[in-house]
């Protein structure tokens, strides 16, 4: 492999994952993801997340030790923001509406405090993929990586998922993440759906969807932690 920044950042993929997805990283299409990567950067487009972050949601937590899957969009195209993980952003940075009616949300099931810090960082630890569809994207200029391979991988990543694992939630709120249920066997897995978080709709389902207790509910009956979250 030469030194891009897509290459870079698959080589410092976990090895659990390098074993589930080595394939993908052959295919014509990742290629062409790379090539247009690599276009961006010679025009000299700033792109979100960093580079070290592109994988961030991989980087967080094993294959293996994955209980949680929560599905976003794009990632965030504003200065600071972005760090890899869907919904979240860095430390120090103010929180984006729809995570602050995740906490609202997470308030109403928990009585716990609204964070001061929009980082979700803890929760990837304890095994949440915080995973977007598309996982780069041009400052702001949101939606400006789809379509350029970014959502066939992340297929895959579902598709590994919900073939070698078993006992998995996944959190699909808005219709974009509900299109990725068609890659789940809900036989396997618990599949919670609710409207997305944002302002826009945030009253339409997902405020009251009761998601983050279900989850763990879910989870301790088939002998697994929940997520302190």
């Amino acid at each position: 492999m030469t030194n891009t920044a897509l290459e870079k950042a698959v080589e410092k993929l976990p090895e659990s994952w390098k074993a589930e997805l080595d394939a993908e990283f052959q295919q014509p299409y990742f290629h062409a993801l790379d090539d247009f990567l690599m276009d961006q950067e010679r025009l000299g487009k700033t792109i979100f997340p960093p580079q070290e972050h592109w994988f961030n949601a991989f980087n967080a937590v094993e294959f293996d030790q994955v209980k949680v899957v929560i599905l976003g969009q794009d990632p965030y195209h504003g200065l600071g923001q972005a760090h890899g993980l869907c919904f979240s952003v860095q430390p120090g940075t103010r929180i984006p509406p729809s995570l602050r009616n995740i906490f609202k949300q997470l308030h109403a099931e928990y009585d716990q405090p609204i964070p001061e810090n929009g980082c979700l960082q803890r929760w990837a630890q304890q095994g949440v993929l915080l995973l977007n569809a598309t996982l780069t994207v041009e400052q702001g200029k949101a939606g400006s990586h789809q379509g350029q391979g970014w959502e066939q991988f992340t297929d895959a990543v579902i598709q590994r998922l919900n073939e070698h694992r078993r006992g998995l939630v996944f959190l699909l709120w808005g219709s974009y993440a509900q299109n990725k249920g068609r890659l789940i066997d809900d036989s396997k897995h618990l599949i919670l759906r609710a409207s997305h978080p944002s302002p826009l709709s945030a009253h339409r389902g997902f405020l009251g969807c009761g998601h983050f207790t279900k989850a763990n509910t879910y989870l301790e009956e088939n002998g697994q932690p929940g997520i302190s979250w």
